[in-house]
């Protein structure tokens, strides 16, 4: 197999993604913003902020700062609403012919539902992606990702609206991460993200004071690589639904740990802030290698050896 005919395409329920390569919701912007740096259509794939009903501004500053192998953030969820993203964006990606899966939240089962609806009007979407960690309003504040029964009413409510492919982003703060999944696969999910971010703290010294407005903020980077690949894997063994891999990722070798790990493709995030052209590296490193190979990327998918 040349490297001008290396086959990288995957599928993802009946999504054919041209490569496992895409970018991770809130570090990616709306994809437009990279447009200087190189073609976002060759990416298997974008997935979005976060998209809410109503625009937000998110948290007050500091909202991000640097830790050891990774970072904190708490955004907040700053985006500018469904309505503006369907007018003003997707028409300019779709133009573009980029892969776009919407990621979606809300704090309740019926605004969940609107969202997709108000999504599936457009052409353009291959997916929706559902941030299951926010909290359920009706429920206290628990995260609908914590609860295998809270995630499945999420992904049953937007199933019942929708024809578009359903992507739920599991929680790693779930108790149950498996039972998280299976509920959700059951519910009508066609895929699984893994893994959202890991709440922590960071605390500056000299001033007693946490570096975050908001105090705790979610980890992303290379530090949470090892727990997202575990995740990965166990939830790959789990069910039988496909799994997009994320946390970490910022070479072309983590892609292929999370392929190996029972991914069929994978998200790049943090990676892109140190630098914007990360995820055409990786794509561009994972075609050098399934041709030096000869093999098609999705022959990598679970194969993690005993």
């Amino acid at each position: 197999m040349s490297g001008s005919l290396v086959d990288l395409a995957v599928t993802i329920g009946d999504v054919t993604l041209k490569n496992p390569i895409l970018t991770a919701s809130g570090t990616f912007g709306y994809g437009l913003e990279y447009d200087d740096f190189f073609d976002t259509a060759e990416l298997g794939g974008i997935c979005t902020k976060g998209l809410s009903l109503l625009p937000r501004a998110g948290n007050p500053p500091d909202r991000i700062c640097e830790t050891a192998s990774g970072m904190l953030n708490a955004i907040g969820l700053a985006n500018v609403g469904v309505e503006a993203f369907c007018t003003e964006k997707l028409p300019k990606l779709r133009a573009r012919g980029v892969t776009v899966v919407a990621n979606i939240f809300a704090t309740t089962e019926e605004d969940f539902a609107a969202l997709a609806i108000r999504v599936s009007a457009e052409a353009g979407v291959a997916a929706l992606e559902l941030n299951v960690s926010c909290p359920n309003v009706d429920k206290g504040g628990l995260l609908f990702g914590c609860d295998a029964i809270a995630a499945a009413r999420v992904t049953a409510a937007v199933r019942a609206v929708t024809t578009l492919p359903i992507w739920v982003k599991m929680s790693p703060e779930a108790g149950d991460l498996k039972g998280v999944g299976l509920a959700c696969q059951e519910a009508g999910a066609d895929a699984l993200t893994a893994i959202n971010t890991i709440r922590g703290l960071s605390i500056d010294v000299r001033t007693k004071t946490a570096r975050l407005a908001n105090r705790t903020g979610g980890l992303s980077g290379p530090a949470l690589k090892p727990l997202a690949l575990r995740m990965v894997w166990e939830l790959a063994r789990a069910v039988t639904i496909p799994i997009i891999g994320i946390g970490g990722i910022a070479t072309t070798d983590d892609a292929i740990e999370f392929l190996l790990a029972g991914a069929t493709a994978v998200q790049v995030g943090t990676a892109s802030f140190a630098d914007p052209t990360a995820s055409k590296r990786v794509l561009d490193g994972l075609a050098a290698y399934c041709a030096a190979e000869k093999i098609a990327a999705r022959d990598l998918i679970g194969k993690l050896r005993a």
